[in-house]
């Protein structure tokens, strides 16, 4: 039987924080009335972070480890959501910046009617904590292209934690192309043109030093994409 919920974790050379993020993960779960699965994706690490999420499998029978050797969150993400066998599917950031009891707001009862659920740092009710300025700013730079160039509707769509019905989430990352950070405006971008119901969730963040985004060459790289994803949708790519 599928799980109700199962829970993604991109992993690219986490062996430092994966350790008490699956423990926290693990520790949730464990207090639910529902399944649940937990999918690591080692996304071509070249450091302990697959010998570690090994590990934890030998404890926890509901974890599995994938691996993803093309290097790139899009492309973890994706290889983690079509591995996925959940009526739900949940994308968590290895740094667990949002806490993870936060995951009941993206879920029946809390939530329900919805095909997409993307937490928002933006929004009224959410809050954030610790992040430095320049980040902050940089981030909302990116967004103001994101609502010119592709989904005017959205103030957060670079927010790690995500809930995805799990036949939604099937269609939209089978179409999905881009392996890089801007999966997520991609994934969005396809869900709106589909005529899936999305909605933002606040949510309690907490800056956590570490990223694995390099701020101006993925920056370039994030503003590329975005035409690339009109261009695809335009060439009719997104069949």
């Amino acid at each position: 039987m599928a799980p109700f919920l199962s829970i993604i974790i991109p992993a690219h050379n986490e062996e430092s924080r994966l350790p008490s993020t699956l423990e926290a993960v693990f520790d949730f779960l464990g207090g639910q009335p529902y399944s649940a699965e937990v999918i690591v994706v080692d996304n071509a690490s070249h450091d302990r972070t697959a010998e570690i999420a090994r590990a934890q499998a030998t404890l926890h029978p509901n974890l599995r480890v994938e691996s993803q050797t093309v290097i790139g969150k899009g492309a973890a993400v994706r290889a983690g959501i079509l591995a996925a066998r959940g009526d739900f599917r949940f994308i968590c950031d290895a740094d667990l910046s949002m806490p993870i009891q936060e995951i009941r707001q993206f879920l029946p009862p809390a939530l329900d009617g919805f095909d997409v659920a993307i937490g928002s740092r933006e929004l009224p009710g959410s809050s954030r904590h610790d992040e430095p300025a320049y980040r902050h700013w940089i981030g909302r730079a990116f967004n103001t292209l994101v609502r010119w160039m592709a989904i005017p509707a959205f103030q957060d769509t670079q927010c790690g934690f995500k809930c995805f019905r799990g036949e939604v989430a099937e269609e939209l990352f089978r179409q999905q192309r881009l392996d890089g950070w801007t999966f997520d405006v991609e994934v969005l971008f396809l869900a709106l043109r589909r005529g899936y119901r999305v909605v933002e969730v606040p949510i309690s963040w907490y800056y956590v030093p570490g990223s694995r985004v390099r701020v101006i060459a993925d920056s370039f790289a994030m503003f590329f994409d975005l035409i690339r994803i009109r261009r695809n949708w335009n060439r009719g790519l997104y069949a």
